[in-house]
């Protein structure tokens, strides 16, 4: 038996909270590799006679793939760190870290597919299996609707307005 009886439940809960941010990090892994990948199709591929990288909405698409893949990285740094210093819980971190990281990601992709083109959907490129394979992500250790009831209830009882579900 691992634990005291009666605590089974306790210690499955710790072990998501440290594997939610382990998916969140293999999630921020497909969106540098998303964005890698589109940097170098926007400079190849032509558009009007230039490669679509000089075009505005490529450009803002660019921009805010970086955006989210930088902001899903710190988030799931900082459960990373909180893990490690053991202080306090780390439920609202891992649920917030996993959540963005993993929402991010299928938006960061989805964007990477439109850059390619028709290219995107082709089975077998590496944009198409990052696009298959990202989805999942938002099921594993919870999904997301899921990851979102942990936060709000983190929070309201961090504001003592909440009582544990019976």
């Amino acid at each position: 038996m691992i634990g005291e009886p009666g605590q089974g439940h306790a210690i499955a809960l710790s072990v998501l909270e440290f594997f939610r941010p382990t998916v969140g990090a293999a999630a921020v892994g497909f969106m540098r590799r998303a964005l890698c990948e589109s940097l170098s199709r926007s400079t190849q591929r032509l558009a009007f006679k230039k490669p679509i990288a000089e075009h505005q909405l490529i450009q803002a698409k660019l921009a805010d793939m970086a955006v989210k893949t930088d902001a899903a990285a710190l988030l799931v740094y900082r459960a990373s760190w909180l893990h490690d210093r053991h202080e306090g819980s780390l439920t609202r971190a891992a649920a917030t870290a996993k959540l963005y990281a993993t929402d991010a990601a299928c938006e960061v992709i989805d964007q990477a597919v439109q850059i390619f083109g028709g290219l995107g959907v082709t089975k077998g490129t590496i944009v198409e299996r990052l696009f298959r394979h990202s989805r999942p992500f938002r099921i594993f250790d919870g999904t997301s609707e899921i990851q979102k009831l942990i936060i709000a209830r983190e929070l309201l009882r961090n504001a003592g307005s909440v009582t544990e579900p019976s």
